[in-house]
């Protein structure tokens, strides 16, 4: 009996060859440089949409400034005295006729005086410029002014005021 081996190929135990192993295709140096590294690709979409999640999650769990402000002038409302419509003078020759009503807080003990009310609301808005009377931003801030020394003078019973009547001429 005759032995005959291939040199670098390897025999199995009853001497015949063994089967072909599958071919695997090498991949030479030149296909990897032309394909694009995925790896890098995959650390950076990851990277962003971790930052994206943060950011929408800081956002939605803010504290509103508005809300935080709010909250702590949680109020109960009272009675609501109205006051008669009157004429003040304005700069230039014009006139404001200005009728409001004092919101009061629930627990408003002293008597809302309407002569000194009025008095604040001339003192407040006389001798404006007609432009200034009619631009509605500025017209929420002589309002706000109002009610800042309505508050002041009756103790801090005053919550709001509501313009029922403002006609300028």
């Amino acid at each position: 009996m005759v032995e005959q081996r291939t040199v670098g190929r390897p025999v199995n135990v009853r001497g015949t060859p063994p089967q072909e192993p599958e071919t695997r295709t090498s991949v030479t140096q030149q296909d990897q440089a032309t394909r694009p590294r995925r790896g890098k690709g995959v650390l950076v979409s990851l990277a962003v949409v971790i930052v994206v999640l943060v950011a929408a999650a800081a956002f939605l769990l803010r504290p509103w400034e508005s809300e935080a402000a709010a909250a702590p002038e949680q109020v109960e409302l009272g009675l609501v005295v109205p006051v008669e419509p009157i004429s003040i003078n304005l700069a230039d020759g014009h006139y404001l006729r200005l009728g409001f009503s004092i919101q009061l807080t629930k627990d408003a003990t002293t008597e809302l005086q309407v002569a000194r009310a009025l008095d604040l609301a001339i003192g407040v808005f006389s001798g404006k410029p007609l432009a200034e009377i009619n631009d509605p931003a500025l017209r929420d801030e002589l309002k706000t002014e109002l009610v800042r020394q309505l508050s002041e003078t009756f103790d801090g019973e005053v919550v709001d005021v509501y313009l029922t009547d403002y006609v300028t001429q």
